[in-house]
């Protein structure tokens, strides 16, 4: 159980909101909420309250990734995620997702979307929505998650995750607006918490190219009012211009992944308002190499690095057009799980402000999921999801992916991982790399 009162003292807070440093900062906590937070000597100290002097550190928010698969079998774990897809069992797999979410929670994300995963033995919606609630019942330790369900036309890109021939599961797909609608309703009644959908082709599959249209405008508008009506968001993968255009007239709540767009498109996205996902760690050379490695036909690799400059380019256009972004990794077979604050350094590297590419895993990651009045920032009201990082992530953006530098993490009041006190606490005592390959030779 957090402490009734606790107050953290730190050389510097990074105010994301208002895109100001205070130095030095002080927090004070009162059980899961920030009651106040500012330069120290300034915020008045509660008698009693515990004091964590983290010294050196970087305050900032809890970290957002807006855009991954917890449940997917990425290269930690398994030689060959294809061959591993029909290994492994939805129980095991429960395991592999928690894991995952565990490692990225270790590294300072408080709060991950998952944006689903379809197997040969059918959706895991209902897998994922238990372990966000065993997070949230106190069972095991973990980020605060937010389940996406799936509704999906057949022979569509999130149909095609799984190989052509595989047998699917009654349930993956349906087709027409009022299939459409009623796949919404069973998944939200499963108790996810937002619907993704498909709208284009995309890269990491076979035999489908990114202009492949995966859904009439009405099926499109069907799935957006059905969840709207029960005051659920959506999100789309969308790689095309034309996708993004049917999402704008949609009223879609998020745009994923970053590919091809043009001029007009990106002022009906900020004319509309609409956050964008950009998910570039998965277009680096990196991703591309460990696609290799673990068992993607060469067709994909190709298709995957004839879309990666196009990628790059439009992020820098959508950045310079004021579009809202909300940071996302797409992690999944790639990159692994833990990795995922290094998406920020490409955000920075393509010509975002350090500053602003926090934002995107912050305060804007918050707005975007309909969370900004709860996370997102170290605000008096707001939940306590704080980290501590070691050094100034302003001057060097990559201190955020060394877990020596995060010293803290803390949810809603409680520091999970404190690398700051005299006894130490961790989610996940073994060390990278240590785990077992299942299907190593």
């Amino acid at each position: 159980m957090a402490e009734s009162k606790v107050v953290i003292k730190a050389s510097r807070l990074i105010d994301v909101k208002n895109g100001k440093v205070i130095e030095p900062a002080v927090v004070v906590v009162d059980g899961k909420s920030i009651t106040a937070a500012g330069r120290d000597g300034e915020v008045a100290i509660p008698k009693g309250a515990k004091v964590i002097d983290a010294a050196g550190c970087t305050l900032l928010p809890g970290l957002f990734d807006c855009h991954l698969h917890i449940a997917a079998l990425n290269p930690l774990t398994f030689n060959n995620y294809r061959v591993a897809t029909f290994e492994i069992t939805p129980q095991l797999q429960s395991f592999y997702a928690l894991f995952h979410a565990q490692l990225a929670f270790e590294m300072g994300f408080t709060t991950l979307r998952d944006l689903g995963r379809l197997t040969p033995r059918g959706l895991m919606t209902e897998e994922i929505c238990a372990i966000r609630d065993a997070i949230e019942m106190g069972i095991i330790p973990g980020p605060r998650l937010i389940v996406a369900g799936r509704a999906v036309i057949a022979n569509s890109h999130l149909d095609l995750t799984i190989p052509r021939a595989a047998i699917r599961v009654p349930g993956n797909t349906a087709d027409g607006p009022y299939p459409l609608r009623q796949m919404v309703r069973e998944q939200l009644r499963m108790g996810c918490d937002v619907i993704k959908t498909s709208v284009s082709g995309g890269g990491g599959t076979d035999k489908e190219e990114p202009d492949v249209r995966n859904m009439t405008q009405d099926e499109l508008d069907a799935i957006v009012d059905e969840a709207h009506a029960f005051h659920h968001p959506v999100s789309a993968h969308c790689f095309t211009a034309e996708s993004h255009r049917m999402c704008v007239r949609s009223k879609i709540d998020t745009i994923e992944h970053i590919v091809f767009t043009d001029d007009d498109t990106i002022k009906m996205i900020v004319d509309a308002d609409i956050p964008v996902v950009p998910t570039l760690l998965h277009r680096t050379d990196e991703a591309i190499e460990s696609r290799r490695e673990h068992g993607t036909p060469e067709f994909v690799l190709k298709k995957m690095k004839k879309i990666q400059p196009y990628c790059f380019e439009s992020f820098q256009k959508m950045h310079d057009a004021g579009i809202k972004l909300a940071m996302g990794t797409d992690l999944g077979y790639d990159p692994e799980a833990g990795r995922n604050a290094a998406e920020l350094e490409l955000y920075v590297k393509y010509g975002m402000s350090t500053m602003d590419a926090l934002k995107t895993a912050t305060i804007n990651a918050a707005e975007a999921l309909w969370l900004g009045d709860k996370v997102g920032s170290i605000d008096a009201g707001k939940f306590a999801d704080i980290i501590a990082v070691k050094g100034n992530p302003l001057d060097d953006i990559t201190l955020l992916q060394s877990k020596d530098n995060i010293r803290m993490v803390m949810k809603e009041g409680e520091a999970y991982v404190d690398k700051i006190s005299a006894t130490p606490r961790y989610v996940i005592s073994a060390q990278p790399g240590s785990w077992k390959i299942i299907d190593a030779q």
